[in-house]
């Protein structure tokens, strides 16, 4: 039987396939849009000028300077950028960085997006900002940021290089996996979160084998783009807040931080969330839901030591301190000493460890 929940549909336009870059400047009249500024980090520059050049007269002009962790600085410099270009709506093309720049802008102006990921990250998908002052990054849930239309085009993701696909891919299970135990999860939901996994569980080693494979990053393509709508209709729990903990107090990198701890972070919750774990385990073809997703980060080549992307083995207690601040819901009790030996773990590149919540 199917008891009681509630489940909110965000509003949120898609358009799914290969060549849809092709119909950004239909999708950008369509929101009453007249100058376009469009937003990459330096990497990508280059290919946002080649979209603002697609764009005709509707192109006012470039913001190349995102970056991780959406800094309030940066978002003060595009706010800028996009006064001095008359700009009334902005294009984010990229991954999650430009994507958090481009709801940091609507937040703060207003402004139409148009979201154009090039990464599995899911952001797109979500009313929540993530955003770094003074080394603190710090979370804002609001359905102003949620972009107004996305179009993923497989065909960006085709030369996406293998170790970025990896853990980006691997991020958006994170989302997945957290939407089964959320606060607030519901049968629609888990339902596109097992979708969600196995797609991307699916694609991952076919991609790490045959990059150019279309057929898997398609796969991989729909199922960030599930994870990412779970990430954006139901709470998160640890896994999330131990991320933006370590990303924005050590400026560690974001997929590669989501794919060390996720199996850390679940071994942690197993306790409290069987029918989750067994869910999960299902998707990804494993016997152990947080060992199996240990075991396919580095079979796919990931780092899965914190210590290999940046983090300092002193950061270990402070890290600890701070997940266990500024309360949040979570399927199993915060206990600070059990976090610490998790992050110790993850520090350490060591297998997930399942223990019993205290008595």
């Amino acid at each position: 039987m199917i008891g009681s929940f509630t489940f909110e549909n965000l509003p949120c336009r898609v358009v799914f396939g290969s060549g849809t870059l092709a119909s950004a400047k239909a999708e950008i009249e369509r929101l009453g849009g007249k100058r376009a500024l469009v937003l990459t980090t330096p990497q990508q520059e280059a290919q946002g000028a080649k979209l603002g050049a697609a764009l005709g007269p509707l192109y006012a002009g470039i913001f190349a300077g995102a970056t991780m962790h959406t800094p309030i600085e940066v978002t003060e410099r595009a706010i800028a950028a996009m006064k001095a270009c008359d700009a009334d709506c902005v294009v984010a093309l990229g991954g999650g960085s430009t994507t958090g720049l481009g709801k940091a802008l609507a937040l703060r102006t207003g402004v139409n997006q148009l979201c154009i990921p090039t990464t599995y990250a899911g952001s797109e998908m979500t009313p929540i900002l993530g955003q770094t002052e003074n080394g603190l990054k710090t979370t804002v849930r609001d359905v102003a940021v949620l972009p107004e239309t996305v179009i993923y085009d497989v065909d960006l993701t085709l030369t996406l290089p293998v170790g970025l696909t990896v853990t980006s891919g691997i991020n958006a299970i994170a989302h997945a996996v957290e939407a089964l135990y959320a606060r607030d999860t519901n049968p629609v939901t888990s339902l596109m979160a097992e979708e969600g996994i196995r797609a991307l569980a699916r694609a991952l080693p076919a991609i790490a084998a045959k990059p150019d494979d279309r057929a898997a990053r398609s796969d991989a393509l729909y199922g960030a783009w599930l994870c990412g709508v779970c990430l954006g209709t139901v709470g998160m729990a640890l896994h999330h807040k131990l991320c933006h903990t370590l990303g924005g107090t050590f400026d560690l990198p974001h997929a590669e931080t989501h794919t060390i701890v996720l199996p850390h972070a679940l071994a942690y919750n197993a306790p409290a969330v069987p029918e989750a774990m067994t869910r999960i385990a299902r998707a990804i073809g494993a016997s152990d839901a947080s060992q199996g997703l240990f075991d396919l980060a580095k079979k796919l080549g990931a780092k899965v030591a914190l210590r290999d992307i940046g983090m300092p083995e002193s950061g270990i207690d402070k890290a600890a301190d701070l997940a266990v601040t500024n309360a949040y819901w979570n399927p199993r009790p915060l206990e600070r000493g059990a976090i610490r030996d998790l992050i110790a773990r993850a520090w350490a590149g060591e297998p997930p460890v399942a223990t019993k919540a205290a008595a």
